[in-house]
């Protein structure tokens, strides 16, 4: 028996109902035949897209130069480097993207090639596309003519949008590719973009050796005249003491001779560790992030604080120039870059204090040393005096020049790789002109449009299933009701609008349609019920006013009687009285006047002479207002006693559920009702609200039926049944 589901008291049948239907693959196959033109309809629609897209768009094409970071190149000439220190730090090769990237380097490209008099970069030969967004935009653009450097940024912006630079996997190696409507250009403007990397290593480089060189030549000219300075001491110490040199001297002068060549080791060392003091005290003025700094000093962390000030430094003016110094990103990075200077100072003054202190100890060891001479000389008398003074003027000279000597040395290293014509980057595969197009991909895009396209009506096609609160299937049915589906009744209306009369003798004319079958189906279903209870009086009901019910209590009846048994339909909707209208419209006397003397039934029957069937019409002058109280009353039901014993199939056509409650006063005295809900118009709601409304209607409840379904539609739903599944059916008489 039937029981009101829980979910219709949730309100949450779609969460619950839909849910479990969709996790199936009969739900999904029966959304797939129902919706099957919505899906083709977007695949197709996607399709077209594509092949608009494909017809319209510009083919591209792209060509790609690889180049490598090997710092081997540069250690030829370097005898101090070592092989096991050539690794490049990650960071470095991904700086290097950007520096390809840069608007300075695609500038000197641009200016190069003349690429702003190239009618592809300057707006010239625009495409469809193009030049349909410039038609848009034409009025909100100024109508002054552009600067030559606005059309060269312009330019630059067009080939770094054009340029895609990464590095490969985790080698050292860069990927340049650049995109251009023909394979030339694509070859050529890659090619050019590879030169004018490598050659602006080469121009840093330099530039950073010419710096360092300049400074160890200015240094070597103070150096040298120092030591000739102390030279010419020497030779005027010599003059004044007479001193002339020989082979043979004193035991004092054996030990004078051995504490002097310490004492000249450690005024060499002071002189040293002077000449470092003075030269990070000379940097700490300056300003610490420039080169001359780091080259100078050769601090492996000065120097990667130095490289990433560099990159704040180029960040920092991009975002200034794009966002303003103002924006929270922009002061972010001048807050970093600050740290970095900050950092920078702290380990110049760490070195300093290095320094400091090492040339602290080289003064107290020379002072040592000194003082022993001079003790030594003191003993030695005043001829000892002079030859330690002499010794004293030799050994600064000697300093000076040993100093002269190794700066001498480094400015000559230093201009040799000034001059060395290798960088740490070098071109392994040079660009050249692709064969075919990169872009539009066909085949790919012909595969995304069909799976979009696909996608989207699978969507739509499911969307529209989710959210419809209408039914459609008897599987549908069953699970709202809890009832069985009895059949699917085709629409039998033609689009000529053909009156009631004809609708309800369908059956006689078209005894071997799929309507017909179909009340059939449902005359076996009562006549199996009528094995266990008593079945003579059957109400056919629905939610709503124009669903079909009184073509279907008709051809039903009709049906029935064309089988030999005695049948009666009666009118039972007092507030319509469409059927009456319809096959009795001379009737003067009816199921009213029945009630009132039942004895008089035989008077206000009408009988069919084709079918055989026994017509009860309602006449009634107007609308009753207790029709309710009239179609429920005893006198009805001593008006049904009477015809069970006369007819074996009593068929009442009963007003619509939800707007009057005739069907819910008489249910007590009907002993089974079939319902009718229209194919895809009855919503959930309504059905829900009709039958839960009535505990006794929905005990008499033998059955639904779904009415005036879409053959084509249906067609497509019972596609699962086979191609034979309609043969027995003759929808023409």
């Amino acid at each position: 028996m039937y029981q009101p589901r829980e979910h219709f008291q949730s309100g949450q049948r779609f969460g619950i109902e839909f849910g479990g239907a969709v996790l199936s693959f009969e739900r999904v196959a029966d959304v797939l035949r129902r919706q099957w033109p919505i899906i083709a309809a977007c695949v197709g629609a996607s399709l077209a897209l594509v092949m608009v897209y494909l017809a319209s768009a510009q083919p591209m094409y792209t060509a790609n130069a690889r180049i490598m970071m090997d710092t081997r190149q540069a250690q030829v000439l370097d005898k101090e480097s070592n092989t096991s220190s050539a690794l490049i730090d990650t960071g470095y090769v991904d700086s290097q993207v950007e520096i390809i990237n840069s608007d300075d380097l695609i500038l000197s490209v641009v200016r190069r090639l003349k690429l702003t008099e190239d009618p592809e970069f300057n707006g010239s030969n625009p495409g469809l596309l193009s030049l349909i967004l410039g038609k848009v935009m034409s009025p909100f653009r100024s109508d002054e003519p552009a600067s030559q450097e606005r059309i060269e940024h312009a330019v630059v912006q067009q080939v770094q949008k054009n340029l895609r630079t990464e590095r490969v996997l985790t080698t050292y190696v860069l990927s340049l590719s650049y995109r251009a409507r023909t394979p030339d250009t694509a070859a050529k403007i890659a090619n050019a973009i590879a030169n004018a990397y490598l050659v602006g290593a080469l121009e840093a480089k330099y530039q950073s050796t010419k710096r360092a060189t300049e400074w160890l030549q200015q240094r070597s000219l103070e150096l040298s005249e120092q030591a000739t300075a102390s030279d010419r001491a020497v030779q005027t110490f010599k003059a004044e003491n007479n001193i002339v040199g020989t082979s043979r001297g004193l035991m004092s002068e054996q030990q004078l001779s051995d504490l002097n060549s310490q004492l000249v080791q450690a005024r060499a060392a002071t002189a040293e560790a002077k000449a470092r003091l003075d030269r990070i005290e000379a940097i700490s003025d300056q300003d610490l992030t420039q080169p001359t700094v780091t080259d100078a000093l050769n601090n492996s962390v000065i120097t990667r604080l130095r490289a990433q000030f560099l990159d704040l430094q180029a960040q920092y003016a991009d975002w200034s120039r794009r966002y303003g110094k103002t924006h929270l990103a922009t002061v972010n990075l001048a807050n970093k870059m600050e740290e970095l200077r900050k950092n920078i100072a702290d380990e110049l003054r760490r070195i300093g204090d290095a320094y400091r202190s090492d040339y602290e100890i080289a003064k107290s060891r020379e002072a040592s040393l000194d003082k022993s001479v001079k003790e030594l000389v003191a003993q030695a008398g005043h001829t000892g005096q002079a030859e330690v003074k002499l010794r004293d003027l030799e050994s600064a000279a000697d300093t000076y020049r040993n100093l002269y000597n190794n700066f001498l040395e480094k400015l000559q290293s230093a201009t040799q790789n000034q001059s060395f014509p290798l960088s740490e980057a070098r071109l392994i595969s040079t660009a050249t002109k692709p064969d075919r197009k990169s872009s539009p991909r066909t085949v790919l895009a012909l595969v995304g449009g069909l799976v979009g396209g696909l996608c989207l009506g699978l969507g739509v096609a499911f969307a529209r299933e989710l959210l419809s609160d209408v039914l459609r299937t008897p599987g549908e049915v069953e699970d709202e009701l809890g009832v069985k589906c009895l059949g699917v009744l085709p629409d039998i209306r033609s689009p000529t609008k053909a009156s009631l009369s004809d609708l309800s003798r369908y059956v006689v004319d078209h005894p071997f349609s799929r309507f017909a079958e179909t009340l059939r189906n449902i005359k076996v279903s009562i006549d199996v019920a009528r094995l266990t209870r008593e079945i003579k009086v059957i109400g056919i009901v629905s939610s709503l006013p124009k669903e079909g019910k009184t073509t279907v209590a008709a051809n039903f009846a009709q049906l029935v009687a064309l089988t030999g048994h005695r049948t009666v339909l009666i009118d039972g909707d007092l507030h319509t009285r469409s059927l009456t209208r319809e096959l009795a419209p001379d009737a003067k006397s009816g199921l009213v006047e029945a009630l009132n003397d039942p004895a008089s039934l035989g008077y206000h029957v009408q009988r069919s002479k084709e079918t055989g069937l026994d017509f009860l019409p309602s006449v009634v002058a107007s609308r009753m207002v207790n029709s309710a109280d009239v179609i429920g009353s005893k006198a009805m039901a001593e008006l049904l006693k009477m015809l069970r014993e006369h007819y074996e199939y009593i068929v009442i056509d009963l007003a619509p559920v939800m707007p009057v409650a005739d069907s819910k006063a008489v249910s007590l005295l009907i002993d089974a009702m079939v319902y009718v809900i229209e194919w895809g118009q009855t919503t959930r709601s309504a059905l829900q609200e009709s039958v839960s409304g009535s505990e006794v209607l929905q005990k008499k409840l033998l059955g639904a039926v779904l009415n005036r379904a879409n053959p084509k539609m249906l067609k497509r739903i019972e596609a699962y049944k086979g191609k034979h599944h309609n043969s027995y059916y003759v929808e023409h008489a």
